[in-house]
């Protein structure tokens, strides 16, 4: 269960991207929606949920109905081998590793957590470790923010657990 839940308001986000740009939620917001998924590279749940998640990303991100970024926990140069080795398209943040201030903000007890921060800054989704039906409901909230069907997420064939802890 997450630290924050549905109904509470996100603690504002001011992080780099990779590349060095600055990212607001406060600003990101004004476009719509936010997904923040906060991991750490050497979490084996991260490494396995991380993909799934970028599935949806590509699914719904020329609809840019929403803003999807991940938050890191480790710094730069890991965070982009990390991203080449799991192909991780979505851009991503660094919070500042020893620091944490934004996972600290978020109440972070494990990772993979992922939120979906409504335009009026609440959380509306809120997930941690890995949930297959949780992934599978975001999945569905994103297409029907983008306006669009359901993405197959979960290809025919793939062994996907229900549930694994962070």
């Amino acid at each position: 269960m997450p630290a924050l839940e549905a109904g509470v308001q996100a603690p504002e986000i001011e992080l780099q991207y990779l590349d060095g740009r600055k990212f607001s939620l406060k600003e990101e917001r004004k476009k719509g929606p936010v997904v923040a998924v906060f991991f750490k590279v050497s979490c084996p749940v991260c490494q396995m949920a991380l993909p799934y998640l970028d599935r949806i990303y590509k699914a719904y991100a020329k609809s840019r109905a929403f803003t999807f970024v991940g938050v890191s926990q480790d710094n730069a140069a890991d965070t982009q081998a990390f991203n080449k080795q799991y192909n991780i398209s979505f851009p991503v943040l660094l919070d500042p590793v020893g620091k944490y201030p934004v996972s600290n903000a978020y109440k972070l007890t494990n990772v993979p957590t992922t939120f979906l921060v409504s335009s009026e800054g609440e959380i509306d989704f809120a997930t941690v470790s890995w949930s297959k039906a949780d992934v599978e409901q975001l999945n569905r909230r994103l297409a029907s923010l983008s306006g669009v069907a359901t993405a197959q997420i979960f290809q025919p064939g793939e062994n996907v657990s229900e549930f694994k802890p962070g």
